[in-house]
C-alpha cells in the first residue's frame, strides 16, 4: 500500500518502538487496529503475523502471513517471514519455495535457506545459496558463518580463508569484508589473525554487536577470557536479545566462577527488559541445564509451558532438562509440540528418547527409524535405535555394539624425534596443561563432571608436541579402518578409506571426576587416548577411571548398565564407534586423569 495517512505511518512507528522493548501485546493490539483499517496493508499483516507467533498464535500467525503473501506475492519480507514459520512448523517442502523466493533480495531468507541446508547435511546447496551473496562484500555475519560451515563440512575451509582474504585484498578498507575474514580465519583456528582482522573492522568504525561477538571467540581461544567477556558484554549493550552472546559470555562466567546465579546474571537482567522472551527464557533454562540443574531448568519454563498456546521449541527445550528426572513429563511436552508441528524432527527426537524412558521401545524404535531415513548418519539417533533393539532384546543390537570386536586398543608409538613414549607423553602433558582452564571449573554443556576440557580445536594447534601426537595417531586409524572393512551398517558403509578429524580437545579430571555417558552425534570414530592417570590407575582391581561401553545417558525403563569396559593405561588409544555410549568411571586420587579425544569422519 502506497501513500500511508500520516496517522498510520505515526501508529507504525509506535509500533516499531513496542516491539524494540518487547511489548508485544501493545504492538498486537495498534497493528489489529491498523488491519482492520487497511485490510491489504501487507507489512501491517507481516507484523502482525510475526506478534501472533510470538505470543503464541502459530495458526493465527500463519493465516495473516497468507494474507500478506497473497495482498503482494513479490514483497519479500512477507515470503520470508511465512517461509521461516513454514520452516519452524516441520514443513520444509511448503517453505523452501517460498525462501527461494526471498533470497536474492534479503539477505535474512538466504540465511535461513543456508541454515536449513547446513543442519541437514546440505552443504552443497547451501553453498549455492550463500556464494553470491557472500562473494558482493556485504553478507550479514550469520550468512558468512553457513558459507564458511558449508565449505568445512565438505572439507575445504581453507577455500573459505582464500576466498576472504581476495575479497579483502580488493576491498582492504571495508570492514564488513575484514569481519567476515576474521570469521573464515578463526574456522580455521587462525585465532591470532582473526583478532587482528577483527580489530581492523572496529578500528574502521564497524563497531556492530556481531563483530564484537567474533571477536569474543578469537579471544576465548587465544586464552584471553577477559578480554572475551569485555568484549561480549559490549555485544550485548548493543543487542540484548543475542542468544549466542549470552551463552558464551554464561560459559566464560561459569568457568571463572562456578555460580549458577553469577552465571545468569546477564541473561536475567535481559529478562526483566524483556519480559517473556521465550528465546531467552530457553537459553536461561539450557544454561542451568547444562549446569546440572535440570530441575531448576524446567522451573524456569514450567509456567510458560502451561500456556496453551506454548511454541513447539520451548516445549521441547522444557521436555529436555524433565527428561534427565521424569521422562512422563517430558513425553507429554513432547507430544504437545508434535500436534503443533507434526513434521518437525526436534519433538521426534524428544519423543523417541522419553518412550525409552517410559517403557515403550517398540513405538520409540518406528520413531527413530523415520528420523534415521532422513538423517543417516545422526550417531544419537543410531544410539536411540541400538538402545531400544536392546530393550527389546533384538538380535541387531549384538551386531552393531559388538564391544569386544569394534572397541580396539592401541599402543601410540612415540613419533620422531622422542626416544621413547614416556618422554613424548611428558611433553605432551605440559603442553596440554597449559590450554586448560586454571580455575579448575568445567566447560558448561559438557558430560564431564569434576574436571577441566580445552576450549580449542586441538588438531589445529600450533603447538609441535599436539602436532606430533596427531601425525602420530593416523597410522591406528588407519589400522582401525582397514580392521572394520566396508558393509552395510552405518559404521562400515562409511569407510571410504580417507578421513579428517572432526574436532580434538583435552580432559582433566580430578578426584571425584567422571565423564557422563554420551555419543558424538556428528561423528564416525571417536577416541580416548591417555596421557597421564592417578598413581596405580593403570594396575587397580576396580573400574575406577575406566572406559565404560552401553550405559545410556538417558532414562530407560527398565534401566541398562555398562556391557563393556577398557582400562586406561599411559600412552593408550582407544578407537570405538561414534555412537557407543561412553563415558568415564568416577575414580578419587590426589592427581588429575588428563586425556585428549577427537572424533574422525570419512573424507568427502
Amino acid at each position: 500500500m502506497s501513500n500511508l495517512s500520516p496517522p498510520v505511518i505515526d501508529a507504525m512507528r509506535q509500533v516499531g518502538a513496542l516491539l524494540q522493548t518487547g511489548d508485544f501485546r501493545g504492538a498486537h493490539d495498534r497493528l489489529q487496529v491498523i488491519v482492520d483499517q487497511h485490510p491489504d496493508y501487507t507489512e501491517a499483516l507481516r507484523l502482525l503475523g510475526g506478534v501472533r507467533l510470538a505470543l503464541g498464535d502459530a495458526d493465527g500467525a500463519e493465516a495473516l502471513l497468507r494474507r500478506a503473501v497473497a495482498a503482494d506475492p513479490g514483497w519479500a519480507p512477507s515470503l520470508a517471514t511465512l517461509g521461516e514459520l513454514l520452516l519452524n512448523s516441520g514443513r520444509p517442502d511448503e517453505a523452501i519455495p517460498l525462501l527461494q523466493r526471498a533470497s536474492q533480495r534479503m539477505p535474512h531468507a538466504a540465511l535461513l535457506l543456508a541454515r536449513y541446508y547446513n543442519d541437514h547435511q546440505r552443504p552443497a546447496e547451501a553453498l549455492t545459496i550463500a556464494v553470491p551473496l557472500c562473494a558482493s562484500g556485504q553478507a550479514p555475519a550469520e550468512l558468512v558463518t553457513q558459507h564458511i560451515a558449508a565449505l568445512a563440512s565438505l572439507g575445504r575451509q581453507s577455500e573459505a580463508v582464500a576466498f576472504y582474504r581476495q575479497l579483502a585484498d580488493i576491498s582492504p578498507d571495508n570492514p564488513a569484508v575484514a569481519h567476515a575474514l576474521a570469521i573464515a580465519l578463526a574456522a580455521t583456528s587462525q585465532h591470532a589473525e582473526a583478532e587482528r582482522a577483527t580489530d581492523h573492522a572496529l578500528a574502521r568504525g564497524h563497531k556492530t554487536a556481531a563483530v564484537y561477538f567474533t571477536h569474543a571467540n578469537s579471544q576465548i581461544a587465544l586464552g584471553e577470557f577477559e578480554r572475551a567477556e569485555t568484549s561480549l558484554r559490549e555485544c550485548l549493550r548493543q543487542e540484548p536479545r543475542h542468544i549466542d552472546a549470552h551463552n558464551h559470555l554464561a560459559r566464560l562466567v561459569w568457568m571463572r566462577t562456578g555460580d549458577s546465579a553469577q552465571t545468569t546474571a546477564t541473561l536475567d537482567h535481559a529478562l526483566q527488559a524483556f519480559q517473556g522472551d521465550e528465546a531467552l527464557l530457553a537459553a536461561k533454562a539450557a544454561l542451568l541445564q547444562g549446569a546440572g540443574d535440570a530441575r531448576g531448568a524446567y522451573a524456569c519454563l514450567e509456567a510458560p509451558v502451561a500456556r496453551a498456546q506454548a511454541t513447539p521449541a520451548l516445549l521441547v527445550r522444557a521436555g529436555l532438562a524433565a527428561l534427565e528426572f521424569d521422562p512422563a513429563i517430558a513425553l507429554a511436552l513432547a507430544e504437545r509440540a508434535l500436534q503443533r508441528s507434526p513434521a518437525a524432527t526436534a519433538p521426534q527426537n524428544l519423543l523417541t528418547a522419553a518412550l525409552l524412558g517410559t517403557g515403550d521401545a517398540r513405538r520409540a524404535l518406528s520413531y527413530c527409524e523415520a528420523l534415521l531415513s532422513g538423517s543417516p548418519d545422526d550417531q544419537y539417533l543410531i544410539a536411540l535405535q541400538t538402545t531400544a533393539w536392546r530393550l527389546l532384546g533384538d538380535a541387531r543390537y549384538d551386531a552393531y555394539c559388538d564391544y569386544a570386536q569394534l572397541v580396539r586398543p592401541y599402543l601410540l608409538q612415540a613419533p620422531s624425534p622422542w626416544p621413547d613414549l614416556p618422554s613424548f607423553l611428558s611433553d605432551l602433558k605440559q603442553s596440554l596443561e597449559r590450554l586448560h582452564n586454571p580455575h579448575g571449573h568445567p566447560l558448561l554443556f559438557q558430560s564431564l563432571r569434576h574436571g577441566t576440557e580445552t576450549t580449542g580445536d586441538l588438531t589445529r594447534e600450533a603447538d609441535p608436541v599436539i602436532q606430533a601426537l596427531f601425525k602420530a595417531l593416523d597410522a591406528p586409524i588407519r589400522d582401525y579402518m582397514g580392521f572394520i572393512g566396508n558393509g552395510r551398517d552405518p559404521l562400515r558403509r562409511r569407510n571410504r578409506g580417507a578421513y579428517r578429524f572432526n574436532g580434538g580437545w583435552s580432559v582433566r579430571l580430578r578426584s571425584a571426576g567422571y565423564h557422563a555417558s554420551h555419543v558424538h552425534p556428528r561423528g564416525w570414530i571417536s577416541s580416548a587416548f591417555y596421557v597421564d592417570l592417578p598413581d596405580g590407575m593403570a594396575e587397580a582391581s576396580t573400574q575406577d577411571g575406566c572406559l565404560a561401553f552401553g550405559e545410556p545417558s538417558i532414562v530407560t525403563e527398565p534401566p541398562l548398565h555398562a556391557q563393556g569396559v577398557v582400562r586406561p593405561e599411559p600412552g593408550r588409544l582407544v578407537l570405538f564407534p561414534s555412537y557407543f555410549w561412553h563415558g568415564t568411571v568416577p575414580f578419587h586420587g590426589d592427581k588429575a586423569r588428563l586425556t585428549v579425544a577427537f572424533d574422525v569422519v570419512p573424507e568427502p
